[in-house]
């Protein structure tokens, strides 16, 4: 032994790889990039939920204020059991298309500025 010292195993030769010497020069694969996209994603995500959030807590509110209004039939049905039953899964199904969407547009713009360099 030299002065007591033991020579130490590194990563690579245990299995793991070694770390990059250089970060990534590519822009999209950046952490700045990430969390913008990833702060943006939230806010659509958020403004998702919120929409959601509001026409599930409107119909009891709806049905509270304005009873009559919602005992209304309409196509054989009253209007909070065609609002409940018959038109809120398709307003689901609309939240989702709309967050699919712009959530694409967002990757989609952020990866354009990214890759032009025109990044705020």
């Amino acid at each position: 032994m030299d002065g007591g010292l033991q020579s130490v195993p590194t990563l690579r030769w245990m299995g793991y790889p070694t770390p990059m010497k250089e970060p990534p020069t590519d822009p999209i694969h950046s952490d700045a990039f990430l969390t913008k996209l990833m702060r943006d994603q939230l806010k659509l995500s958020i403004t998702c939920a919120l929409c959601f959030a509001v026409a599930l807590i409107a119909l009891p509110l709806l049905n509270y204020w304005q009873p009559e209004l919602m005992a209304r039939r309409i196509g054989g049905f009253t209007l909070t059991w065609l609002i409940l039953g018959v038109l809120f899964f398709p307003f689901v199904w609309v939240i989702s298309y709309v967050f699919i969407r712009r959530s694409i547009a967002l990757e989609k713009a952020e990866a354009e500025a990214a890759k032009d360099g025109s990044r705020s």
